[in-house]
């Protein structure tokens, strides 16, 4: 079992399919992943499975690999921390995770957003100008610049978990500029085909930070990287002054118009 705790976890699941279902049984997305190179171990440490819940995984895997036999389960390098009740944060990651709230808020919207959406009306054109503003400077340079620029950097950056959240951040720029391109050419349906893509892409994007990545780091993070990260973070803060106030205004009043617009 020892030399498949080091393989590639697609690589594993080439050579024994149905480990693709038991993955899927602890809610563990290595399937679908678009890089999937990541270590069995890997795969057990950042998904933070209590012990009972690993130790479960590992003999169903090797009960694939070792049909009938009975073999020594490895020992996971992981620091046992049994996720029970609601998750805890540090404040670093706290305030990357409330972060989070504000961008859902507005993936929230989308949908109403493209269902109402004319290119023919000047403000419906300035909606989505609005819409690309937020994203490119709140979500994008606020709020990922704090990711890729220092949190990211306290780990090996070509880790596949981390290169996958790297992958998403561009995708999600490909499409801002599908949505500019839409308007511009009047093409609605461009529009609305990278709105909606955007909104699917970073909500499973949100969800595998909140719930894998930062949980992951967090148990990885000693007290004195805790406390810089929470220094570094709070001078990024202080550079964009005011500017979430603002872009947290525009949700707001967006949410209210949406609230009290006609149905239908």
């Amino acid at each position: 079992m020892e030399q498949y705790w080091n393989k590639g976890i697609k690589e594993i699941i080439t050579m024994f399919p149905p480990v693709e279902k038991i993955l899927n049984d602890y809610e563990i997305g290595c399937v679908p992943c678009n890089v999937g190179t990541c270590l069995l171990k890997d795969i057990v440490e950042i998904h933070g499975l209590s012990q009972q819940d690993e130790e479960n995984l590992l003999r169903a895997v090797a009960g694939v690999i070792y049909p009938g036999q009975v073999v020594a389960l490895p020992k996971s390098i992981r620091k046992d921390t049994a996720q029970s009740g609601e998750r805890k944060f540090s404040p670093p990651m706290k305030r990357l995770v409330d972060e989070h709230v504000l961008i859902k808020r507005l993936l929230a919207l989308v949908p109403q957003i493209a269902a109402r959406l004319d290119l023919a009306l000047t403000q419906h054109q300035q909606l989505v100008g609005d819409c690309v503003d937020f994203i490119r400077n709140y979500a994008d340079k606020f709020h990922h610049a704090k990711e890729e620029d220092i949190l990211f950097k306290c780990f090996d950056e070509n880790l596949d978990i981390i290169q996958v959240m790297l992958t998403d951040h561009i995708n999600g720029r490909n499409h801002v500029k599908g949505m500019l391109e839409g308007v511009e050419a009047g093409d609605k349906q461009k529009v609305i085909r990278h709105l909606d893509q955007y909104a699917a892409l970073l909500t499973e994007h949100i969800k595998k930070e909140d719930e894998i990545l930062y949980p992951w780091m967090d148990r990885n993070l000693d007290d004195r990287r805790i406390g810089q990260l929470f220094s570094q973070f709070c001078e990024t803060d202080r550079e964009f002054g005011d500017a979430p106030l603002k872009y947290e205004k525009f949700i707001t009043n967006l949410e209210e118009e949406y609230k009290h617009a006609p149905q239908g």
